[in-house]
């Protein structure tokens, strides 16, 4: 007996005239509100050019590229981009560091050191010259890049 009452609403809802656009508008209070009412004539005055000029149609367009990325991401992608993302924030971090660190042993110093006294440093620091050796592979790696990069714009 319950399924063929369920069966009959259902079939009376199908067959029920959808509410109008008009009786939603009238019977409905929040949009009988005056500030409704003017928050919407605002809202279609600022969206009219879009969609005449069809500009609207980017935004249905970026909002469905969104979505699609949010379907396409799984736990792997995510758990890979915040390694990623550690990685470059930590990479970050450690540099500003190094870099104040460094500002204020420099400054520290009475006179700043001779170029001679400079280059004694790398006899007898393992870690200066681990550095020098980062920052020559870094400026080689810079070299490549920008050789390649100058072969690439002379074949275009």
């Amino acid at each position: 007996m319950n399924t063929e009452v369920a069966e009959n609403r259902t079939a009376e809802a199908a067959h029920a005239p959808t509410e109008s656009l008009q009786d939603l508008l009238r019977d409905n209070p929040q949009l009988n509100d005056p500030a409704t009412m003017r928050g919407i004539a605002a809202l279609v005055e600022k969206l009219a050019p879009l969609v005449q000029g069809k500009r609207f149609h980017n935004v249905i367009d970026l909002l469905s590229a969104a979505s699609d990325v949010v379907d396409m991401t799984d736990d792997a992608m995510v758990q890979k981009m915040m390694k990623g993302y550690e990685d470059v924030a930590a990479g970050a971090f450690n540099l500003n560091n190094s870099v104040r660190f460094a500002s204020a042993q420099a400054g520290a110093e009475d006179a700043p050191p001779t170029l001679w006294q400079a280059m004694k440093r790398f006899n007898g620091d393992a870690d200066a010259r681990r550095g020098l050796a980062v920052v020559l592979t870094m400026l080689n790696l810079l070299g490549k890049q920008a050789r390649m990069s100058a072969s690439v714009a002379r074949v275009d």
